[in-house]
Formats: C-alpha cells, structure tokens, sequence
C-alpha cells in the first residue's frame, strides 16, 4: 500500500509537515524526500495518497517546472543535453533510492504498481520525449526520435544513477559528466564519436 511507504520513510527519520504535504527524509546517502499528498473526494471516499517521486515537495507538473522550462527553451542542443544531465542528477539524488524502493514493491501491492507505472510513464511521456522532440525539431539528432525517447529514459534512469553511484561509487558530478557527454555522444549526429 502506497500509506505504508510513507509510513516506512517516516520511520527512517522524522516527518514534517509543509502546508498540505506530509514530508518525510528517507535516511539513506542519497537523502530522498518522499512527500505525500493528502489529497480528499470529500465524505464519499477516503483519503487518497499520492507519492510524489519527482524530487522535491512541489504539485507542480513536470512542464511548469523552471527547471524544464530551461531545458526545453535552451536553443543549443548540447547545452540542452548538459542541463538534462545536471538536473538528472539532482533529482536522482534526493529520489533514487525511494523510486528502488517502489520498484521493488510494485509487484507485490497493485497500488504501487501503479505509482511505479505511473512514475515510469511521466518519466517517459512527459519528460524524455519532449526533450527528444526539441532535439528533432532542431534536426540535430543521429537517430530517430523515438530511439532517442528510449536513450534518453534509459540513460537519466534512476536504476542507471543507484548502478553508478551508489554500488560502483561514483561521485554524483562524474555521474552527471558521464551522462551529459552519453547524450551527446548517443543523440546528436555531429557528435565527435560518430
């Protein structure tokens, strides 16, 4: 159940409350921030939970996000890629490892089954493949641009950040050079490697 994540993290240290957010750190390295809003249907239904594993406590879609919006306005595309890498890596280090715990428990509760969907398909939908459409809209790309979607997921996954980081020990910075320079090397047909 998506309550008994929560209740997990707030076990691992202490909760705090901002506004309408129950916030809990998660007490691992990466220090992850599991928020969970309270959301209510009034007296018809109960209390939904809503984890957010976006990265900070903030309702606010992916597409309204300062962050984003730079990426997305930024005109050239290896600058583009590098902020795609630098903001991988901050969200990467305050989630990864409350999105391994989802993952782990998606198939054994269907409703964190669906967060883990749910955080996979934004990851996707909403996040790599806009970025992959400025890329192609830009003409710049040595694949097509649903190749580059898969690249780009693949690539700026938290799985491929915990593999890096935390079991091989790299610093969060190498990982964020490595990633920037994977992009470019994967995605843009000028790219020396080619």
């Amino acid at each position: 159940m998506i309550a008994d994540i929560a209740t997990v993290a707030e076990r691992a240290s202490c909760a705090r409350t901002i506004d309408s957010w129950a916030a809990a750190r998660l007490a691992d390295e990466s220090s992850a921030i599991v928020a969970v809003d309270r959301l209510s249907d009034g007296d018809a239904h109960p209390t939904r939970w809503y984890l957010r594993m976006r990265g900070d406590e903030e309702p606010v879609p992916l597409s309204r996000r300062d962050w984003f919006r730079e990426i997305i306005a930024e005109p050239d595309p290896r600058r583009r890629l590098a902020l795609v890498a630098h903001n991988a890596r901050l969200v990467r280090e305050r989630t990864a490892a409350l999105s391994e715990i989802v993952r782990q428990a998606a198939p054994a509760d269907p409703q964190i089954a669906d967060l883990w969907e749910r955080f996979q398909r934004e990851h996707y939908e909403r996040g790599m493949r806009r970025v992959a459409r400025t890329l192609a809209r830009d003409r710049v790309l040595a694949t097509d641009a649903r190749t580059a979607t898969d690249l780009l997921w693949t690539l700026t996954h938290p799985d491929l950040y915990l593999l890096l980081v935390r079991e091989r020990g790299w610093k969060p910075e190498a990982y964020e050079r490595w990633l920037g320079g994977a992009l470019c090397r994967e995605l843009l047909a000028d790219s020396p490697a080619r």
